[in-house]
């Protein structure tokens, strides 16, 4: 096959992916508790290697206490440490968050940044942390979400041979278009929780059976 007719077979499986996907999920959304992008910045940086639901039980403790980034910023280190302390590595994300908060205040006049660049500059934020909050909260389709389970299921689906997550988002932002990049993130970790387990993959019954090659399972 010719690099344009592989193009075009991995275009319109590609596709086929996301068709599936919007069809067996097409409510996914962000399952972090969130009012305005500055909460949904503060539990992006807890959810790391931590429960969506956990970081749900903690965020509204925390967000009563410290509303903003200026208030935040303000936060001693070990009250802010012992409201984080269930989400895991509390010690580097209060670091991290007291170090976006003071960086929002000084450089932002306290207003989360619309930029992939400005967010990217902050303490604790990396590429992945950005496109959450770029996509969700700003509703700007500047990536893919790429996450341990995106990045297992584009994988597994052969959708890249890639295991640096920014190389994996580069191969999906290449197949599939712009206007779907924000829901295909949702969707694919939606469908890594519930359905394609890293261990014990579901495969009866998935509704991506028929376009999945399995890889690594």
């Amino acid at each position: 096959m010719s690099r344009v007719g592989a193009a075009e077979a991995g275009a319109g499986r590609a596709a086929a992916v996301a068709a599936a996907l919007a069809t067996a999920y097409p409510d996914a959304a962000c399952e972090l508790d969130f009012a305005d992008p500055f909460e949904l910045l503060v539990a992006t940086i807890l959810s790391a290697q931590c429960t969506d639901a956990r970081v749900n039980t903690v965020t509204p403790a925390l967000f009563a206490r410290f509303p903003d980034a200026r208030a935040l910023a303000a936060a001693g280190p070990e009250e802010l440490e012992a409201l984080i302390r269930s989400t895991g590595f509390f010690h580097n994300k209060a670091k991290s968050l007291l170090g976006m908060a003071r960086a929002v205040a000084d450089r932002h006049d306290g207003e989360i940044p619309a930029t992939m660049d400005a967010l990217t500059q902050l303490p604790g934020v990396g590429r992945k942390t950005a496109n959450v909050v770029l996509g969700t909260a700003f509703g700007l389709a500047t990536g893919v979400v790429v996450d341990t389970h995106v990045g297992r299921l584009a994988r597994r689906l052969a959708l890249t041979s890639e295991d640096d997550p920014e190389r994996v988002e580069r191969d999906l932002m290449a197949l599939f278009p712009p206007d779907a990049w924000v829901a295909l993130g949702h969707r694919l970790i939606l469908h890594g929780r519930r359905v394609c387990r890293a261990r014990k993959p579901a495969c009866d019954g998935c509704p991506l059976a028929a376009l999945c090659p399995r890889v690594g399972v």
